[in-house]
């Protein structure tokens, strides 16, 4: 399976679904949209992982890379609807603890919009 993501605008946010398999091989792709997404100051992001299949420890390093970058533009990103074989590799590698992960998509607008 290949890796694809969807990307929309809220009201006072960028939502990205990932789809499918973020692994070494679509990782490095994916990377610069992302950052991207922080090129101006105070941006926020929600990251919906609802049809992310796997993720791999490239992948864990393009999220990881996101939140850096949201901090430094005083933005926010918040990950949300993590598939349990996904969330069990962010809870292996410690992620869970340093990210802003919601149950769902509403939860995790609030937090964003708590960001503002």
């Amino acid at each position: 399976m290949s890796f694809e993501y969807e990307l929309t605008q809220l009201d006072d946010a960028a939502a990205v679904r990932l789809i499918g398999r973020l692994d070494s091989a679509t990782a490095s792709g994916f990377e610069k949209p992302l950052q991207e997404l922080f090129n101006l100051p105070a941006s926020r992001v929600l990251m919906d992982f609802s049809a992310l299949d796997y993720i791999s420890s490239a992948g864990l390093r393009v999220v990881l890379m996101a939140a850096k970058r949201a901090k430094q533009s005083q933005g926010a990103l918040v990950l949300c609807c993590l598939q349990q074989q996904v969330r069990d590799v962010f809870e292996i590698s410690g992620f869970l603890r340093i990210l802003d992960v919601a149950e769902d998509s509403e939860a995790a607008l609030q937090r964003l919009r708590a960001t503002a």
